[in-house]
């Protein structure tokens, strides 16, 4: 299964992929025998290439928090055979972690910019265009669902589905993936807890969800009664040049309580 953006859109030069590159499978790996293999880097990898290069000059801030995600699960879980009658055969928990992070840039709108080093700009984007990581047989791709900010889970949830169906043929168009204004990476859906996810120029902010935990908790700060409750650990990375610490902390507040409270997220949809 595979894994997860404006009226002024980041530039098309900047963005990790602009072009439907990776339609076509990436070159397979040998397995030297009696010499060493030398392979081009084509495609989409070689975007990655270049799109890291440029990553490089960004000063990167790392945060990170755990969420419990007993109550999502409970809404998930209850939502499931509704969600199959209207075209969604397997609601997962990330067309919530994307509505939820489109409420909080809501609120905090830097984190949906983009910045232009050489011109000192930096772009609020009207729409929520999120990009969604995903790793294919064919490599990484991240398909875009473009205004989140109008749309319902239900609805982010048949995007997703659709996205990652091309992805996984190879079929995602140049517009599927062109012009991230935030991105999600669920890296959990393969292992690992916690991750040092890398902000894709030019933009300013990114998120990586790992692996769910069942894990001990106390009950409250007063008690010494142990309770066994899911844990999701976030790990978000921003560029410092844009987003001070304690914007990356609301953010991730507002973020964590939409998740840990998915019926609050009512109140904030339109």
């Amino acid at each position: 299964h595979p894994n997860n953006v404006s009226a002024s859109s980041p530039s098309s030069s900047s963005t990790l992929a602009q072009e439907p590159m990776m339609t076509s499978p990436t070159t397979s790996i040998p397995s030297p025998k009696d010499e060493d293999a030398v392979i081009s880097i084509r495609g989409y990898n070689r975007l990655m290439i270049k799109s890291m290069t440029s990553s490089l000059q960004i000063p990167h801030m790392g945060y990170g928090d755990e969420i419990n995600v007993d109550a999502l699960t409970k809404v998930r879980d209850m939502l499931r055979p509704l969600a199959q009658t209207m075209g969604v055969p397997k609601l997962t928990y990330m067309p919530f972690f994307v509505k939820a992070a489109s409420l909080a840039l809501t609120k905090y709108p830097t984190l949906n910019s983009s910045i232009d080093v050489e011109e000192m700009t930096l772009t609020y984007h009207v729409g929520h265009d999120i990009g969604v990581a995903v790793d294919t047989e064919r490599g990484l791709a991240v398909p875009v669902v473009k205004g989140c900010e109008g749309m319902s889970v239900l609805e982010i949830a048949i995007e997703l589905g659709r996205l990652y169906s091309l992805a996984a043929e190879g079929n995602l168009s140049g517009d599927d993936i062109s012009k991230p204004s935030f991105t999600l990476s669920n890296i959990g859906a393969i292992g690992g807890t916690y991750m040092s996810p890398v902000v894709l120029p030019p933009q300013v902010a990114i998120g990586a969800m790992g692996k769910i935990q069942r894990l001990p908790r106390f009950v409250d700060d007063d008690s010494d009664q142990l309770e066994a409750v899911r844990i999701m650990r976030m790990s978000w990375g921003a560029d410092h040049r844009a987003v001070d610490g304690a914007t990356m902390a609301r953010f991730s507040n507002l973020w964590k309580s939409y998740c840990e409270n998915p019926s609050s997220m009512m109140f904030g949809m339109r």
